[in-house]
């Protein structure tokens, strides 16, 4: 099978969507992300790409002398942060992303979530710690989204929302991507990749050659039962299996750059329904 032969896997009569989320494992190596450009471009169908970029923004900050504080992995996101992030995920990062696709023939659309009201969220708000302007997504713009698909543009959202009153919010680009996904399934068959730092879902955490090919509700209750899931890989599958539960055909988890493969099963952990 050739890169432009690549077809998504689909079980409905519903067009293919192809929706990815790539982190800074990709982002924060050139060629890494210029291997994964390419195999992104030859996937037929529409395609939505969202992007991370924390450790960017992280270098960013220090270089400005902005303190930088992490909770449970998420960023406290102060006035100040807000800025960084805003000028680094929706500045640089995806637009040089949407300039490499366009000269590999794909016409692509860089937008945060303020652009055409495309995702409103709200300030997240838990018991003990005030995360500041991070935000937890409300709504996505689903017939916005599905018209521009329809005149054949990839888009591509930076981890960047608004809530309606005026104020950019930083979200993780993990959440917006299962949004996404989940707000798209009226209308497509929706195929959901997590780009990993691993090879997928792991039965051994520290050897890549361990990979679970498949992983439905069941089999997630026995490995979490049994230790081989842990940490935060729970939180991830759980997002995965809200996913499918919500009419997401399918989750892929694994090596971004690993794609074409990914979307044929062959490597790479699956999330299934029972």
């Amino acid at each position: 099978m050739t890169d432009t032969a690549i077809q998504q896997t689909h079980t409905s009569r519903k067009p293919p969507l192809l929706v990815v989320k790539i982190g800074g494992n990709v982002i924060d190596d050139a060629a890494k992300l210029q291997e994964f450009l390419q195999v992104f471009s030859a996937v037929q169908g529409s395609k939505i790409l969202v992007h991370g970029g924390g450790k960017m923004a992280t270098r960013v900050a220090e270089a400005m002398q902005i303190p930088q504080t992490m909770v449970d992995g998420r960023r406290i996101t102060d006035a100040e942060t807000l800025k960084v992030v805003t000028m680094v995920y929706a500045g640089y990062i995806n637009k040089n992303i949407v300039a490499q696709l366009q000269a590999l023939g794909i016409n692509a659309l860089g937008l945060s979530g303020a652009d055409g009201n495309m995702i409103k969220a709200h300030k997240r708000v838990q018991a003990g710690t005030n995360y500041g302007f991070a935000g937890d997504v409300d709504e996505v713009n689903a017939s916005l989204i599905f018209r521009l698909l329809q005149e054949d543009i990839t888009l591509v959202f930076p981890a960047i929302t608004h809530d309606m009153q005026g104020s950019l919010l930083n979200t993780n680009a993990d959440t917006i991507a299962q949004e996404i996904a989940k707000a798209m399934t009226g209308d497509y068959a929706v195929s959901l990749v997590y780009g990993f730092e691993k090879a997928g879902v792991l039965s051994n955490p520290d050897d890549d050659h361990t990979v679970l090919a498949t992983v439905t509700p069941t089999s997630f209750a026995q490995y979490r039962e049994q230790g081989i899931i842990a940490g935060g890989m729970i939180p991830k599958l759980q997002n995965a299996f809200a996913a499918i539960e919500s009419g997401v055909q399918q989750v892929i988890i694994g090596y971004a750059t690993e794609l074409p493969q990914l979307l044929t099963h062959q490597k790479g952990t699956t999330i299934l329904h029972d």
